[in-house]
């Protein structure tokens, strides 16, 4: 349910929900609303996953009546699904929209031991350290999580 337009056609989201970009082993979870994915090369954390709008969304201001029913309820699974799946002591949740036309939220697991002792605001520069080198996440457990997360939301869905 991506956008046909012309616009869509030269999104960066579009393509990677069309599975265009090879990132099809990152998708966790899809249906007509939304697609959750790990968030990707460079990894900040085994377990960052990303929920976006299937559609041209920029932010809930601009949802129609479903996506805007679906977004609480949704943001409440995940986190507890990924709280559960990950044994994070809590789960870091935002969302900026300056890259691409859809709405996109970033949940960040924080764990005991975080790289870079990051807490708050540092987790999120996680993934920027990664791609500098300044830290090293280990890509089997990104796989194992991502995994996990996709049989445990294949079984029990967002409402």
């Amino acid at each position: 349910m991506t956008n046909a337009t012309n616009e869509g056609v030269h999104c960066g989201v579009c393509k990677t929900i069309a599975g265009e970009e090879g990132r099809r082993a990152e998708v966790i979870f899809e249906n007509s609303l939304w697609h959750v994915r790990h968030g990707g090369a460079p990894y900040g954390l085994p377990g960052w996953i990303l929920l976006m709008t299937k559609q041209h969304l920029p932010g809930p201001w601009a949802f129609p009546d479903a996506e805007a029913a679906s977004l609480g309820p949704t943001i409440r699974h995940l986190g507890q699904t990924l709280l559960e799946v990950t044994g994070a002591l809590r789960i870091y949740t935002a969302w900026m929209g300056e890259s691409w036309p859809h709405f996109h939220a970033h949940f960040v697991p924080r764990y005991a031991s975080m790289p870079k002792d990051a807490k708050a605001w540092g987790a999120f520069d996680l993934q920027r350290a990664a791609g500098a080198g300044e830290i090293q996440v280990d890509t089997n457990e990104v796989a194992r999580l991502t995994a996990l997360l996709r049989e445990r939301l294949a079984g029990s869905p967002p409402p």
